[in-house]
Formats: structure tokens, C-alpha cells, sequence
């Protein structure tokens, strides 16, 4: 089954996000047949914030590290890292990503739609085997936030060859039914807490991805432990350290075949 063929099942592919080797092993051995990178993940592990084009050099390390993984990889690229639509193509095409989610905003602010539809269409053109996930970033930075102009985004990106749209924010069942019906690729939305899989899968998204919400409630789990250990309590269990010292000798081997 191809990456694609994961949007197309019974539920909505759910996409796990990744900010390092170790995050990504451990949803692969869950059993999770595709696995995203998160831009807020890797380039917070580093000190730096989202949007800024700072996570670049990670997310091509990282993505490169996980070539042995039993599991599709789609990077978050940001907005592609550069203003250049052939830049941007190129960069995806030596990337080796299964898929790649590259949004329309550039240092928290709405670009041009018809300058992320280059980028698309350059990407389509140098890498169109690559799943190019077009992330429109209206809900999500509250900029000109209305159905209508996410739609008539989509249909700008779709038409430049997108592969699948992401809507990070929306969150209302009827506008998520509506962008459904009305866009003709799969739709991508970020986990919503009151609605289930089943429930998205009723409105017709076709995509879930976590996010960078595994990276932050990891931060808040380890600021926890420590909490508890210094107030006297009793900290929280993990998996024993030899299972997982296991799973990275045995992706150690994969990647040395």
C-alpha cells in the first residue's frame, strides 16, 4: 500500500509527528505505517521557533536518519524554506520524503496564494511522486478566516497539483464537512479532543496528524517526573530503559543494510 493509498482507508490516515530519531522509532514500532516530522518539534529540540526557516538543515538530517524506517516519512518543510519556487522544488526533491506538508505562511503571516501555488507546481513537476500536503494557514493564524477563503485557496493549490489540504484550526463539524465535499483531495486536520476518528471519518477528512502536541506534552511529562521526584511523590512509569536501548540497536541494524 503507497502513502496515498493511506489516505483512502476506512478511518482517516492518523499521522503521528516526529521531532526526533527516537519519537519516529517508537510510533513504528507501534504499528503506525506513516509517520510526519513536526517543524515546532525539530526546531524547538534546538532552540528555535517555528516559522522561521530554522529547522531546515534538521528536518533534512532527520528525514535522511529515518530512510531505514518501516514506515512512510512526510516532512513539515515549513514553507519550504525559501521564496524560490525551483528552490523549494529542488529541496523536496533531494529530501527523500514520501510526502512533504508545506504551508502558505510565511513568519506568521498569509503569502500570495498564487506563490505557494509555484512552489506546489514546481514541486509536482521535479519530485511528482512526492504527496505534496498544501497547509493553508487561515484558521491557524486567524487571518481572513472564513470558509469561502479557504476554499477558494484550495482550489488555487489543487489546481497546481496539491496532493492533500491541510486546514490546521478548523475545528467546526459543518465546516469540516463542507471542506470535505467541497475540496477533491484528501483533507488534513490537526486532532480535534470532541471528535473521534469515526466522527471525522463521517465528515469526510481524510488526514489526522498530531501535530507538535507529542513534543509539548513530552516537555510537560518531563518537567512532571522531575516536579514529583523533588515534591517526595511517586514519578511516572516508561518503558524500561532495556526495551528501549533494543529498539534503537535494532533501527541501528536497519540502517547499516
Amino acid at each position: 500500500m503507497s502513502f496515498r493509498d493511506l489516505h483512502y482507508g476506512g478511518l482517516p490516515l492518523l499521522l503521528p509527528n516526529a521531532w526526533d530519531v527516537a519519537s519516529a522509532v517508537a510510533y513504528a514500532d507501534a504499528g503506525f505505517p506513516a509517520v510526519g516530522t513536526t517543524s515546532f518539534g525539530v526546531g524547538a529540540a534546538a532552540g528555535h521557533a517555528d516559522g522561521t526557516r530554522a529547522s531546515r538543515d534538521a528536518t533534512t538530517a532527520l528525514v535522511r536518519a529515518l530512510g531505514a524506517l518501516p514506515a512512510y516519512v512526510s516532512a513539515d518543510i515549513e514553507d519550504g524554506y525559501a521564496d524560490d519556487s525551483d528552490e523549494v522544488a529542488a529541496y523536496v526533491a533531494a529530501l527523500g520524503a514520501a510526502g512533504v506538508n508545506i504551508e502558505d505562511s510565511t513568519d506568521e503571516a498569509l503569502v500570495d496564494p498564487a506563490t505557494h501555488a509555484a512552489k506546489i507546481a514546481a514541486v509536482k513537476r521535479q519530485a511528482p511522486g512526492v504527496f505534496v500536503n498544501a497547509r493553508i494557514d487561515n484558521y491557524w493564524l486567524g487571518q481572513d478566516a472564513s470558509v469561502e477563503a479557504v476554499l477558494r485557496r484550495a482550489d488555487t493549490y489543487t489546481a497546481a497539483g496539491a496532493d492533500g489540504v491541510f486546514i490546521p484550526g478548523a475545528s467546526d463539524p459543518d465546516e469540516l464537512r463542507t471542506f470535505a465535499s467541497a475540496i477533491p483531495v484528501p483533507v488534513n486536520v490537526l486532532v480535534i479532543a470532541d471528535l473521534t476518528l469515526d466522527a471525522l471519518a463521517e465528515l469526510g477528512i481524510r488526514r489526522v496528524s498530531t501535530g507538535s502536541l507529542p513534543y509539548r506534552a513530552a516537555l510537560d511529562t518531563a518537567v512532571e517526573i522531575a516536579t514529583d521526584i523533588r515534591d517526595g511523590l511517586r514519578p511516572v512509569t516508561a518503558t524500561p530503559y532495556p526495551q528501549a536501548q533494543q529498539s534503537l540497536a535494532r533501527f541501528a541494524r536497519l540502517q547499516t543494510r
